[in-house]
């Protein structure tokens, strides 16, 4: 087997309603740089850099312990996106602050993180997890 990956990017695509309103909110509020836009007659796209992409792919039993462990109850529906930030905690007020619905406060998770969970603009629900290390629980 070829040492070269035969997917080179991720992209997540969200349509958006309130294009306008999720663009401030990921590019300007949550920091993620724009690298490509364009328009056509019709409409309007941006490509916004996330840093490292990964699929994570979860049974239903697995998908319940997350959600029990970042907010107490099963909350999130097929898809959730995960975001790797340095500070979950100020992060996440950022992210209020800017409109977004906090479901549950940053929490130290079994795996060592700390992680938020949101209601997002475009209809996503977002983690925002801060990987603590080796910093004891």
């Amino acid at each position: 087997m070829s040492e070269e990956p035969a997917v080179r990017e991720l992209r997540l695509v969200v349509t958006a309603p309130d294009y306008d309103e999720a663009l401030r909110f990921y590019r300007d509020v949550l920091g993620l740089p724009e690298r490509a836009a364009f328009s056509s007659p019709d409409g309007r796209v941006a490509i916004l850099e996330a840093g490292r992409a990964t699929l994570e792919l979860t049974d239903p039993g697995h998908a319940a312990f997350i959600d029990d462990v970042e907010v107490g109850r099963r909350v999130a529906g097929p898809v959730r996106v995960a975001l790797q930030v340095d500070d979950a905690t100020a992060a996440t007020a950022r992210l209020s602050a800017a409109g977004a619905e906090v479901l549950a406060e940053p929490t130290r998770t079994p795996w060592n993180s700390l992680n938020s969970r949101l209601d997002a603009p475009g209809a996503l629900q977002l983690t925002l997890f801060e990987e603590l290390g080796d910093r004891a629980p």
